[in-house]
């Protein structure tokens, strides 16, 4: 699994930190540990809905924030989830992100919903590059 739950980071919210040997990889991560954090079993989220999602950012920390909370955002105002991605990210003069995001419907009697997250906090927000590839550090509000 490319990202684990840090368990001792924040007591009342929730703590992953995600890896990836490219930048998709580390999004697509990043976005499976947030859908993980609300659903108990990803598998359970079948690919009947496809969203396309766009967003961009000066750097790449906060292309991820954005690309998360725009995550969070379909899921309260559309009532998706989502259990696969297709991510591609371009750097020009700003660092943009174009992604498929396939899920379906929040249903209370299919999946065994864990939290609702409301957000992604900057406390402790960190993507770097590492010797492998690239990690993040994210905590949710839940």
């Amino acid at each position: 699994m490319p990202y684990k739950f840090l368990e001792d980071i924040a007591i009342a919210d929730v703590a992953f930190e995600a890896t990836g040997k490219t930048l998709e990889e580390l999004f697509d991560s990043s976005a499976l540990a947030l859908e993980n954090t609300q659903v108990k079993d990803l598998k359970s989220v079948k690919h009947k809905v496809e969203k396309k999602i766009g967003v961009e950012a000066d750097n790449v920390d906060m292309l991820l924030f954005n690309f998360l909370q725009e995550l969070i955002f379909l899921k309260d105002a559309e009532l998706l989830l989502f259990s696969k991605f297709d991510i591609k990210i371009t750097e020009s003069k700003k660092y943009k992100l174009k992604s498929k995001a396939y899920g379906e419907k929040l249903n209370m009697k299919k999946h065994e919903l864990l939290v609702d997250v409301k957000a992604v906090s900057l406390h402790n927000f960190k993507v770097e590059k590492t010797k492998s590839g690239w990690k993040a550090d994210v905590i949710l509000d839940v």
